[in-house]
């Protein structure tokens, strides 16, 4: 007989087997934990949060700033500096009061960092510092590469592409087959008709050249010369019409200023950065200065959590790129990373200017911008969009005289032209006033 191998002792095998393989996959999720850096005395995901609503702007984890790098800051002070997490809290939740007293560490971090005080923070909790440090133990998880992203599209690209080229190849086919059809139709067609005795006659009769028939009738001639004039003189007065007007000039600047991101992700207004727009004549040129001002926490560009866009990506403008013209910005300005201070050594940012008016013509930004109450995407077009900045607009004498005869002026909480606005309403009979009817077709209003 046939020995049977012994059920109970296959069963035991295959409960041994799934006891050995459940221990492993505890033992693979324990390590996998430890190596994300899991504590388990906070939440790095909330401790996240916090740290960037409240730490961010003078902390990064592994690079100083106004302060320095917080990267497993509760293990590095507890091995280095004997200090521990109490000793943390009251950092955190006072620091001037730990200065004042005289603590030797805090001191020494007051004065390392140019004796610039941090921000003491009594409303976080002890649950709350405890999930930022365990944010700062957990190393960062490594960012999806935009290559795989953008290479599945390319595959599904050459995947359509091929398909085209299929769809393409059948038509030319197709189209070649009717032609040859056309041709045997052809040459049938003509042989019947060689059998059946039909003689194909071809025209003998001599025609004059069209040139020679034009040229002898004198009235074309005139049309034609008549319309070749007004067509010649009609270009060269649009040609003319064009000098000066640089509608779309988009030059290359010496530092890469992206107002897509400042003024549309970022959401930053125009009149922070021109502030000169409310009270003068020119908007003015932001100095580095402002730049720096954000740029001081902001060292990286890390982009949209989407990551870069196809077209961001063909054009070249990936997070590498933007970290790069930052880095240009602190050379100008004379800002060194490692030591958070400035050098000194300054150079001066040759920035090439996009909208020009000429000389015998004024332009008022604060009028505009202040008392007109005009937005700046009026004139210079939807720059929260533009990733270059371009003149939007033709800036001609014709589109400003335009733009007076159909805007309304914000009379609604503006003073300055509340008297104006009684009389002249009276001598219209209107409720509404244009800038046309306050004078502004008026010649000495832009020209002087």
């Amino acid at each position: 007989m046939k020995k049977v191998f012994n059920r109970i002792q296959f069963s035991k095998i295959i409960g041994l087997g799934l006891l050995l393989f459940s221990q492993m996959i505890t033992v693979s999720v324990v390590a996998q934990d430890a190596a994300d850096g899991a504590s388990v005395d906070g939440d790095p995901a909330k401790g996240k949060q916090l740290f960037n609503q409240n730490c961010a702007a003078c902390h990064a984890l592994d690079r100083k700033m106004t302060g320095p790098a917080l990267a497993n800051v509760e293990t590095r002070l507890a091995e280095e500096e004997g200090l521990d997490k109490e000793w943390l809290y009251k950092w955190i939740k006072n620091s001037p009061g730990m200065i004042a007293s005289g603590d030797a560490y805090a001191n020494k971090i007051y004065n390392e960092y140019n004796k610039a005080a941090m921000t003491a923070f009594p409303t976080l909790s002890n649950e709350d510092i405890d999930n930022i440090l365990a944010y700062t133990a957990a190393p960062p998880k490594a960012a999806a590469k935009p290559a795989a992203a953008s290479g599945e599209a390319v595959a599904v690209a050459s995947t359509s592409g091929i398909s085209n080229e299929v769809v393409l190849g059948a038509l030319a086919v197709v189209f070649g087959l009717l032609v040859v059809m056309l041709i045997l139709v052809n040459r049938t067609l003509r042989r019947i008709a060689e059998a059946n005795g039909v003689v194909l006659e071809k025209e003998q009769e001599e025609r004059l050249p069209i040139w020679k028939a034009f040229a002898k009738n004198q009235f074309l001639v005139l049309c034609s010369v008549i319309v070749l004039l007004l067509g010649s003189a009609y270009f060269a007065y649009s040609w003319m019409s064009q000098i000066g007007v640089d509608q779309g000039y988009a030059p290359v600047q010496p530092i890469h200023y992206s107002h897509k991101i400042h003024a549309g992700d970022n959401k930053i207004e125009c009149k922070y950065c021109h502030s000169s727009a409310r009270s003068s004549k020119h908007s003015g040129i932001p100095s580095l200065n402002v730049c720096m001002n954000c740029h001081k926490s902001i060292y990286e560009y890390k982009g949209n959590p989407e990551g870069p866009s196809a077209e961001d990506l063909a054009n070249g403008y990936t997070n590498e790129f933007y970290t790069g013209e930052i880095k240009k910005l602190y050379k100008a300005v004379g800002w060194d990373e490692e030591n958070q201070k400035y050098t000194g050594e300054s150079q001066p940012v040759e920035w090439v200017r996009i909208h020009n008016l000429p000389d015998f013509a004024y332009f008022n930004h604060s009028q505009h911008v202040t008392v007109g109450k005009i937005e700046c995407q009026t004139c210079h077009g939807p720059v929260e969009e533009m990733e270059i900045m371009y003149q939007y607009s033709p800036l001609t004498m014709g589109w400003c005289i335009n733009c007076h005869r159909e805007t309304e002026v914000q009379l609604a909480d503006n003073g300055y032209y509340k008297k104006i606005h009684d009389e002249l309403s009276k001598k219209y009979g209107v409720e509404k006033l244009t800038a046309a009817q306050m004078g502004g077709l008026e010649c000495g209003k832009c020209h002087y």
